[in-house]
């Protein structure tokens, strides 16, 4: 998404929120529980020196999602070069698949990236083990294709 004016929100229901987080376990945990079911493995070895080492950078974001007072899911937002700022990771907790929030919690997110003083694209990837509606939310929030890659 190269400009906000591509962004297409859409309703955040009632009682749904962020609140942003500094804490290395809070990210291995819905790292791996949010990645659970979606093959995420990258991370699943790092030690909690490695947690916070990621965490703990001036360029990365963690914001926790909450319904009714209820954990939902997470972003990780990372600022880099350019005024790029990449949705790390993203995603529900399994119990709150299902319940219509991936929309509204990519409108948070989204939003929240383009508040990132300096932004000037976001983006994100995504692979064929991400959730079956992943890529048509991506696209409904104004995300374009910028590439394909076949490994």
């Amino acid at each position: 998404m190269i400009s906000r004016e591509g962004f297409q929100a859409t309703d955040v229901p009632r009682g749904f929120h962020f609140t942003k987080v500094c804490d290395p376990s809070v990210n291995a945990r819905f790292y791996r529980e949010v990645g659970g079911d979606w093959e995420w493995m990258d991370r699943l070895k790092w030690t909690d020196e490695e947690w916070a080492s990621w965490v703990e950078r001036e360029e990365l974001e963690t914001w926790v999602a909450y319904a009714n007072g209820e954990e939902a899911g997470y972003v990780e937002f990372e600022r880099q070069e350019g005024g790029n700022v990449e949705i790390v990771y993203f995603g529900l907790l399994p119990s709150m698949i299902g319940k219509s929030l991936g929309g509204p919690m990519l409108t948070m997110a989204v939003s929240r990236a383009w508040d990132i003083e300096g932004t000037q694209r976001v983006w994100l990837h995504t692979c064929t083990e991400d959730h079956p509606h992943a890529v048509s939310n991506y696209e409904r929030r104004g995300f374009r294709l910028f590439r394909t890659e076949v490994i």
